[in-house]
Order: structure tokens, then C-alpha cells, then sequence
């Protein structure tokens, strides 16, 4: 099978197009920011990094998990996965002004914030000092990049020499990576989210934003497919039995995401202990417990019943929910991090908004410009032109299901 390095028109434009909405959304934010203040700027921005950074390692977890099952649903959407986690020296970048400038406007148990001298940031002290902070986001990222560089490096040199020994050092590397994605997510969620209230803890809580970041993942990959998927060289070996595949795995992460965040509120309500309440006591109001309900509907019940349908999953209809389902992304990150700064209250600010749209801008500019510069699909994996093969023997089958 041929393919050829196809710099498609459409991701030219999404790339020209996130540059002008980014340059508005950072003009709008500096502007913002005078006029709300630094806390209320680090705040709107500490919610946009955690959305942004998160799909981008969304993409990163995705695409070991595509070499460590290898499955037909991986390689349609590899390349996008490749160029999301190469996004991660961006957001590593984007980090440093929480890093160094943010300070106790973000995280109240730093020197000057209102925690500070409470008994039980004094208690974790020996995690909670800055030092220590700082050392650790750096690890993060050092392994993040690192996983990122070693899979996208021996992808790109597997197009140019077509030595199929680099597939099994992908899937050595990815097993390993998953691993080490889970723990440093684990500490990175604590530190960036659940330090915004340190004197509560969950051990859910970072399991949420490992799965919310897949899920997010997923859907961003299945939009960017519809759009490439009638243009070479997608529209060669492209089948409804793919998106399926996506939709089925979108299904799946919305369960995951909707049972651990049950369980974390189970556990909390059953237990009633004082030091874990106040985290749910913070988030009841009657705007915050209507995005509660709306995620319950919107973010759990109806995609799930939706992706449930075999036909919707073979339509356009799946492309609408991959939509519905990363909106509903943004809505859960809010949810959870804005009333650590505004408690029972509806803290949405216009600032919010706009680095949003700064951010996701200067993100999905750099997403499209990695994307622009590889072939859409993989040159010389064996292991794609077998996962094609089978599919091309239900190719009839398909195309009247589709019609």
C-alpha cells in the first residue's frame, strides 16, 4: 500500500484559523488580567492549563495504549495522537508563569497564602514546600517529554527505514510509560488541583483527570478524523467499522469517568468525616448543583445511552457526540477547580473564558502545525497493513452499512 506525505488544506486552515482565535484570546487575557487582577487571572488560567496540558497527555496515554494492543481503531488516528503529545514543550512552557508567578494567589498553603499557617499544611509540610513543588513539575514533564520524544522519534524513523524491530521497542516503551503516566499524573493532580484545598484529599481524585484526559482525547481525535477522512490518504482504507471502534471506546471511558466519580462521592458521603465534606459543602449551591446535574445527565447518561446504539456509532451521529462529550470536558474541569477559589458560589468569569480560547488557540495551532508535518498515516508498519487487510475483507459489507 502507497502513501504519500499529503499536507491537507483543511488542517492548513484549522492552523490558521487557531492562530488568529489564540492572538484574540491572549490580547483579550492581558487586557483581562489588568482589569480583574493577578488572582483572578491565575486562577482562569490554572483552569485552562489543566484542560489543555490534560489533552495533550490524553493524547500521550492514548497513543501507548495504541502500541501496547495494537489495535485497527490506533492507526487511523496515530498520527494525531503523535502530534498532541508533541504539543507537551508548548504546555510545558504555558506552566512556567504558574511555576514561578502564580505563587499563594493559587495555592493557599505557599508563604503568604491563607492556609499557610493552618495545622495541617503544617503537617504536610515535607510535600508541601515549594522546593519540592518545583523539583516535581519539572520530573513530570522530564518524563512526559521523554516518553513523548522516544515513541514519536522511532515512529518517525520506522517511516524511513521500515525496520519493524522499532514496533516492538514502541510497545516495550509504552508498557512501561503507561505506568509511569499513571504515578506522575497521580502527583502532578494532587499538586496542580487538590493542593487548591489542601486540608482535603482523595485517592480518586487524579484517577478522574487520567480517565477525563482519555476521554477528552478521544473525542478531539474523532472530530480531527471526520475532517481528514474523505482526503487522501484516509479516504483509501477508511471504513464506518473505525469510527465505530472509536465510539465504543468513547462509551467506555464515559462509564469509567461516571463510576470513579461516583465512588469518590460515595465514599465521602458514607464516610461523613469532617475533613472530606467540605470539598462536596463547596460545590452545593444552586449553580453549582445544577452543573452537577448536568453533568449526570449530560456527561454520563445520555452519551452513554447514545453511544450505546450501533447505528449512531456509525454515522455522523457519533461525530455530534464526540462534540457534546468534549464540551462537556470543559464543564467537569470548571466544576472541579474554580470553587477551590470561589466556594458555593458560581464563579465563572469572563477571564475564564477567554483563556479558554487563548490557550486552546495557541494549543490547537501548534496540534495542527505537528500534524501538517508527518504523512496522516504510518509508513511502513507491517502491523497496520494487516489490521487494513482485515478490514478490507468486510469492505462491501461496510460501505452498505454506511450508505
Amino acid at each position: 500500500m502507497q502513501h504519500t506525505k499529503n499536507d491537507n488544506p483543511k488542517l492548513a486552515q484549522l492552523q490558521n484559523r487557531a492562530l488568529i482565535v489564540g492572538i484574540a484570546g491572549v490580547i483579550v487575557c492581558v487586557i483581562g488580567a489588568f482589569l480583574a487582577g493577578k488572582a483572578q487571572f491565575f486562577e482562569s488560567y490554572l483552569y485552562a492549563f489543566i484542560f489543555w496540558n490534560g489533552l495533550g497527555l490524553g493524547c500521550l496515554s492514548a497513543l501507548m495504549l495504541h502500541h501496547m494492543v495494537q489495535g485497527r481503531w490506533g492507526y487511523m488516528i496515530q498520527r494525531m495522537l503523535e502530534a498532541g503529545a508533541r504539543t507537551l514543550p508548548v504546555t510545558a512552557l504555558l506552566f512556567l508563569p504558574i511555576l514561578f508567578l502564580a505563587g499563594p494567589s493559587l495555592f493557599p498553603w505557599m508563604p503568604g497564602g491563607r492556609l499557610a499557617d493552618s495545622e495541617i499544611v503544617h503537617e504536610k509540610l515535607q510535600y508541601l514546600n515549594t522546593p519540592f513543588f518545583t523539583v516535581r513539575a519539572f520530573l513530570y514533564y522530564g518524563i512526559w517529554l521523554g516518553l513523548m520524544y522516544v515513541l514519536t522519534n522511532f515512529s518517525r524513523k520506522l517511516d524511513q527505514s521500515g525496520d519493524q524491530r522499532l514496533c516492538l521497542k514502541m510497545r516495550w516503551v509504552s508498557g512501561p510509560g503507561l505506568v509511569l503516566y499513571v504515578i506522575t499524573m497521580t502527583f502532578a493532580m494532587t499538586d496542580w488541583g487538590m493542593s487548591l484545598e489542601p486540608e482535603w484529599f482523595s485517592t480518586i481524585y487524579a484517577p478522574l483527570f487520567i480517565v477525563g484526559n482519555g476521554l477528552a482525547c478521544l473525542a478531539f481525535s474523532t472530530i480531527i478524523l471526520s475532517k481528514v477522512a474523505k482526503d487522501e490518504p484516509h479516504s483509501k482504507v477508511m471504513s464506518t467499522d473505525y469510527f465505530h471502534h472509536l465510539g465504543s471506546l468513547m462509551c467506555g471511558f464515559v462509564v469509567l469517568w461516571s463510576y470513579m466519580s461516583f465512588s469518590q462521592f460515595l465514599i465521602t458521603w458514607s464516610g461523613n468525616l469532617p475533613e472530606e465534606i467540605p470539598w462536596y459543602l463547596n460545590r452545593q449551591s444552586p449553580g453549582l448543583n445544577l452543573i452537577a446535574v448536568i453533568l449526570i445527565l449530560f456527561h454520563f447518561a445520555l452519551p452513554m445511552f447514545i453511544l450505546m446504539q450501533r447505528r449512531v456509532k456509525r454515522t455522523r451521529g457519533l461525530i455530534i457526540m464526540a462534540f457534546w462529550i468534549f464540551v462537556m470536558r470543559f464543564v467537569d474541569v470548571y466544576w472541579i477547580i474554580t470553587p477551590a477559589f470561589h466556594p458555593k458560589e458560581v464563579g465563572l468569569q469572563f477571564l475564564d473564558i477567554a483563556a479558554q480560547v487563548a490557550m486552546g488557540g495557541i494549543w490547537v495551532y501548534f496540534f495542527a502545525a505537528q500534524l501538517r508535518k508527518y504523512p496522516l498515516l504510518p509508513l511502513n508498519d507491517q502491523r497496520m497493513e494487516a489490521a487494513l487487510s482485515k478490514t478490507v475483507e468486510h469492505g462491501h459489507q461496510e460501505a452498505l452499512e454506511h450508505a
